[in-house]
């Protein structure tokens, strides 16, 4: 069942940011285009993740090239473009397993040990299960990478002193000011990874903070957690952002959207207001929430997500030997998963084949039975009853374990076949695929 799975995607690694700004569209309904996959050929299950530095599809077909040329054929249709044919993965069996489980993980984030990557997995997968596009492949492959992201966490240091987003907001603010106390910061937006940023730069004595979002009510929430955390902040809504932004000298801003919230040419006036002081911005939204070439004014510092990977990337090499464990981990857990998933395989020979031995088991009791008619009492007939599932299990013990291994190992084709033409089996019966698990929670495993 492993060789069914499919990964198609992009990420921080392989595009470039206007590339993921094209297909982060796919995110911004994820029932909607999960609802759009599932009707491609070949595609039988279907996820999709999509956070600011990937958008992945996972899918399960048979076969898994088919549903892989769907995949990627969908993609390139949302607008991928010729720039960016190059810049997508495919993975297909133990390799697609092997890249969910370092996703989830955060092996293969732009913040090697950052959590928030497994939260986005689980909605993900909560999504794609309750519009019923999440089968047996999907259940406990997702599952299991639950289970994975858990031990890597639990038995590796990955996840401790992680370099963060809100450090390396914190490192590149302090390469535009000698220091950050008595500064003003704009937070546009309120989600998880601008509030952690902001967060971070409170902690190192900025005077204010405004929280400007679609939701005045939502920016009031957070201003009222940064102020008793010890940090003046104030709430507005989106149409004050003008008139703010003359008045702070750092602006965070995550709130994507399809047009850009701060134009150069707000900037352009801004500048003038605040009589050409500096001003640092961090764009932290895909697609970028600040007009690229803003960056180009006098005295305004603009840096994007990509700006910031890089900056993360000359300070992780003390987690290397730390990944290197969780990696091992990561395989042991991708044969495992495979060897499950082979060995269910198996499943419908086997159920046949138990069929059809409690078949004779049954007609052989009765017959038996019946010819001694009521000479036994019901122990005696109870002990008959045993006798004829006792010989049947014990002759079906050893073809049973060897299919199973069989399976495990990924060479049970033939011997199935073999399995099925000595014992007289329906063949049509044994191609049927297992029914899917209820949709739901998936299965920890590990």
């Amino acid at each position: 069942m492993i060789d069914r799975l499919v990964l198609v995607g992009i990420s921080h690694h392989t595009a470039s940011l206007p590339v993921r700004e094209r297909l982060s569209r796919l995110g911004e309904n994820l029932a909607a285009t999960i609802e759009s996959i599932r009707r491609l050929p070949g595609v039988a299950e279907g996820m999709v993740l999509s956070t600011c530095n990937r958008v992945e599809l996972y899918g399960a077909g048979n076969p898994a090239a088919r549903a892989a040329s769907s995949l990627q054929t969908f993609v390139a249709d949302q607008g991928l473009g010729a720039d960016g044919s190059g810049e997508l993965y495919v993975h297909q069996g133990e390799e697609a397993a092997r890249h969910l489980f370092r996703v989830a993980a955060s092996l293969d984030s732009m913040v090697v040990g950052e959590p928030q990557i497994l939260g986005q997995l689980k909605d993900a997968f909560h999504v794609a299960s309750s519009v019923g596009a999440t089968g047996d492949c999907l259940h406990r492959t997702v599952g299991r990478a639950f289970a994975v992201a858990k031990r890597v966490r639990t038995e590796t240091g990955v996840g401790r002193n992680a370099v963060s987003m809100g450090y390396a907001a914190v490192e590149l603010a302090r390469k535009i000011f000698a220091s950050l106390e008595g500064k003003r910061v704009l937070l546009v937006g309120a989600g998880e990874m601008a509030t952690l940023a902001a967060r971070h730069l409170a902690g190192h004595g900025v005077l204010a903070l405004e929280i400007v979002n679609r939701s005045e009510a939502h920016a009031e929430e957070l201003a009222a957690q940064f102020r008793r955390e010890g940090t003046g902040a104030r709430a507005h809504g989106l149409d004050r952002l003008p008139e703010l932004l003359p008045q702070v000298d750092i602006v965070l801003s995550a709130a994507g959207g399809k047009t850009f919230l701060i134009t150069r040419e707000a900037l352009a006036q801004a500048v003038k207001a605040r009589r050409f002081r500096p001003l640092f911005l961090i764009d932290l939204a895909v697609p970028r929430s600040i007009e690229p070439s803003s960056g180009g004014l006098p005295n305004v510092y603009l840096k994007d997500v990509d700006d910031i990977g890089a900056l993360l990337a000359q300070n992780s090499a003390h987690r290397a030997q730390e990944a290197g464990r969780a990696e091992a981990i990561i395989e042991v857990e991708v044969a495992e998963l495979a060897r499950v998933l082979r060995g269910r395989s198996a499943t419908p020979v086997l159920t046949e084949l138990r069929r059809l031995g409690d078949q004779v088991a049954q007609a052989e009791t009765r017959r038996t039975l019946a010819m001694v008619g009521g000479a036994l009492d019901d122990r005696q007939r109870a002990s008959v009853e045993a006798m004829a599932r006792a010989i049947v299990n014990k002759l079906l013990h050893e073809p049973t374990t060897r299919l199973r291994r069989a399976a495990e190992s990924g060479a049970e084709g033939e011997l199935a076949d073999v399995v099925a033409l000595l014992f007289g089996l329906p063949g049509e019966k044994l191609d049927s695929p297992e029914p899917p698990e209820p949709s739901g929670d998936p299965p920890v495993e590990g």
